[in-house]
């Protein structure tokens, strides 16, 4: 893992949590028990600060910036972002599901219990409801969750800490 303070900033990694061997973390930015960062992720706490929840998992190739001096990015518990997402000054609650390639951009909000979709971008000063699918380029809200969509959301957190404890094992970290 390549970690660096910036201007005196220096990153909070709970002991718990499973830091991937080339993920770059840098500055003001701190990672809560039992959540992972994968391959080749870049969280930058550079220009505002990030905060990321326990039992958050952020998969490979995922980008998470803030923009300066205005929106820190917090990004809650039991929250999955898929593979190569772009997470941008912007806030995401508790229990989502961010799909591969999404991107989230500025002052938006994804609230609790909500499926952000694969490639979508939401846009800036996006307000999301609970419980819902967001889709699209822009995207917007598109539907209720189902029950088994809300399972999935709980599911993956879990998942996630297991992949996690079993790169521990093979002395991966």
């Amino acid at each position: 893992m390549i970690i660096y303070p910036y201007k005196g900033k220096y990153p909070k990694i709970s002991q718990t949590a499973f830091i991937a061997p080339n993920a770059v973390i840098i500055g003001d930015v701190e990672i809560g028990d039992y959540s992972s960062i994968w391959f080749s992720c870049v969280i930058r706490g550079d220009v505002h600060y990030i905060k990321i929840g326990n039992y958050t998992n952020i998969q490979d190739l995922t980008m998470i910036h803030a923009e300066r001096n205005k929106y820190p990015t917090i990004i809650g518990n039991y929250v999955s972002i898929g593979h190569r997402a772009i997470i941008h000054g912007c806030i995401i609650n508790d229990y989502v599901l961010i799909g591969m390639g999404a991107i989230i951009l500025n002052n938006a909000f994804i609230d609790s219990y909500t499926i952000v979709a694969a490639g979508s971008v939401v846009r800036e000063d996006f307000r999301g409801e609970k419980g819902v699918l967001i889709a699209g380029v822009p995207a917007v809200i598109k539907r209720k969750l189902t029950d088994e969509e809300i399972e999935l959301i709980k599911d993956i957190p879990q998942r996630y800490v297991n992949y996690s404890r079993d790169y521990i094992n093979e002395g991966i970290k």
